[in-house]
């Protein structure tokens, strides 16, 4: 009888657990529901985030359907097939491989898919020239060892940087064409007339991927780098600006709970205007890369040293890392009082906004395609700078600490802490032999040792602080981390500039001249007179 209960109440025990499961499994899959149409929801509205960034990459979008189109009549009308038969399937793929968002990379993917693909044919029939003239078994041997050799040699001329730069994907077409010709010509018939075919469709889907990137809406690399470049300049000017901005108009904890707050870094305006130089190396470099194959698209035809755009870009992000540094002071644990921080209020914003001047008129000297004006450093950031200083000079006693009481007051307090662990401490004043009077003793003891370790915890933390805002120089020791970073974006404001000087030199950029409709070019030393309306609108490579 008790097995019986016992079986029924293990019977009872596993239908509960049985229905807690599939509760929970519903909610499981309830809540996935809630998120997929969740992410269903927001789905149309970055649709339009995506074309509202960019309106170009709409104009992408119908391009490449467009040419989809196009070279789809290769298999759609008749007259068309029968010449090219189903060798037009490489077209399709051509376009879809070869056509890109700038008229740059298009042509370098298109240029090493032509020339990979010639290349691979020809070596391809060299081969079977050769291995016609021998026996059907050494054809075999003599392909096997062709593309042992080929693939191998090919594979590690990948390797060369260089070559892995600029033609990487034409040595994997050579690789994918030359194997495909080779390995089918000892089984297939005919395989020249199968060769030319492919060669013939591939061209085409290559000449529709020109036409759409050159004729139709171009994007060009070397205009997104040249744009890039002064939205960076912008970006962290505004960067400067706000940061010094907030450090003075609210109090520490106040700027710390701000931008605690914030629920992601793409909101907070300091973070998005550093943001895109931090992220730049990849994009420059590719982006130049794609720039040096665009054709001379301009009225005059300048070459653009677009490497000189990279390695502005690399000044950039070294000038950008002391702009981080100094957004970090607005985190910090330990913040100056407000009262010392307004007595180097106006000296700072001063200094601040005329770097920012000074980064705004780089980006309109970059983006007008002109040298930067003489007064880019102009008397008002040496004076902003002086007054700084003289600020400082003011203020010793905060910086250099001539007050011990703080110094005494905090060994007063490790002296009461030390009173208070004494304090703590367990006394028996008499000894008991009975069980019960040491069973007592013992979770006497037990419970002090828990609550003294406890109450260490806590005081550890407060002590590192107290002790911490307990120094002399603690007051102005943030405050002085901050202003030792605004002078160090001065100093390498200078790097920026002989940077951006040394690019409109190279570049060609027109001399500054204000209030003149006349302007002068300048290349190679040999100036030439031109009107403002003849300068190039698009110079690329």
């Amino acid at each position: 009888m008790a097995r019986k209960v016992h079986v029924g109440i293990e019977m009872a025990m596993s239908g509960d657990q049985g229905v807690s499961r599939k509760s929970s499994s519903k909610e499981k899959l309830k809540k996935h529901m809630n998120v997929i149409g969740e992410k269903a929801r927001r789905f149309p509205n970055l649709l339009w985030k995506v074309g509202r960034e960019d309106p170009r990459r709409v104009i992408h979008a119908f391009k490449v359907g467009l040419s989809l189109t196009l070279v789809s009549l290769l298999y759609l009308m008749g007259h068309l097939f029968k010449g090219i038969g189903e060798n037009a399937i490489w077209a399709v793929m051509t376009v879809v491989v070869v056509l890109e968002f700038t008229a740059g990379a298009t042509f370098c993917k298109g240029l090493n898919r032509g020339l990979g693909t010639l290349l691979a044919g020809s070596l391809a029939f060299l081969f079977e020239y050769i291995a016609n003239e021998s026996g059907h078994i050494f054809r075999a041997v003599f392909i096997g060892s062709a593309v042992f050799l080929v693939g191998a040699a090919a594979t590690y001329m990948r390797f060369i940087p260089y070559i892995k730069k600029n033609y990487d994907y034409g040595v994997v077409i050579f690789l994918l064409t030359f194997n495909l010709i080779t390995v089918s010509s000892y089984r297939a018939e005919n395989v020249l007339r199968i060769a030319h075919d492919r060669f013939y469709t591939i061209a085409i889907g290559c000449g529709i991927c020109l036409f759409m990137s050159l004729i139709i809406f171009p994007n060009w690399s070397g205009e997104d780098l040249h744009n890039s470049t002064v939205a960076k300049f912008e970006g962290l000017a505004k960067s400067i600006e706000a940061c010094v901005n907030e450090y003075f108009n609210d109090s520490a904890e106040e700027v710390k709970i701000n931008l605690m707050d914030k629920p992601s870094d793409d909101e907070d305006p300091i973070y998005k205007g550093y943001k895109a130089v931090l992220d730049s190396k990849s994009i420059d470099e590719t982006l130049a890369l794609y720039a040096s194959w665009e054709p001379r698209h301009s009225r005059h035809c300048y070459r653009f040293p677009w490497q000189q755009y990279v390695k502005l870009g690399a000044i950039l992000r070294q000038f950008g890392y002391t702009v981080v540094a100094l957004h970090g002071c607005l985190l910090t644990e330990i913040q100056t009082p407000r009262s010392v921080r307004a007595l180097f209020k106006d000296p700072c914003i001063r200094l601040a906004n005329e770097v920012s001047k000074a980064l705004m008129e780089l980006a309109n000297s970059i983006k007008s395609r002109r040298h930067c004006s003489p007064e880019v450093l102009s008397d008002h950031l040496h004076e902003a700078l002086q007054d700084l200083n003289t600020a400082i000079k003011s203020q010793p006693r905060l910086f250099l600490g001539s007050n011990s009481s703080q110094s005494s007051n905090l060994l007063a307090l490790a002296a009461a802490h030390a009173r208070q662990q004494k304090e703590h401490g367990v006394s028996l004043s008499s000894f008991k032999t009975d069980t019960s009077a040491l069973l007592e003793w013992k979770s006497k003891r037990a419970s002090s040792e828990r609550s003294k370790e406890a109450e260490r915890k806590v005081l550890r933390p407060q002590l590192s602080k107290i002790a911490i805002t307990g120094l002399e120089f603690s007051e102005a020791l943030p405050f002085a981390a901050f202003a030792s970073l605004l002078v160090e974006i001065v100093a390498r404001l200078d790097n920026v500039i002989e940077e951006v000087e040394e690019l409109g030199r190279i570049a060609c950029f027109k001399e500054f001249n204000p209030g003149d409709d006349q302007i002068i070019v300048t290349c190679d030393k040999t100036p030439v007179d031109v009107t403002q309306n003849h300068l190039p609108s698009h110079p690329a490579d």
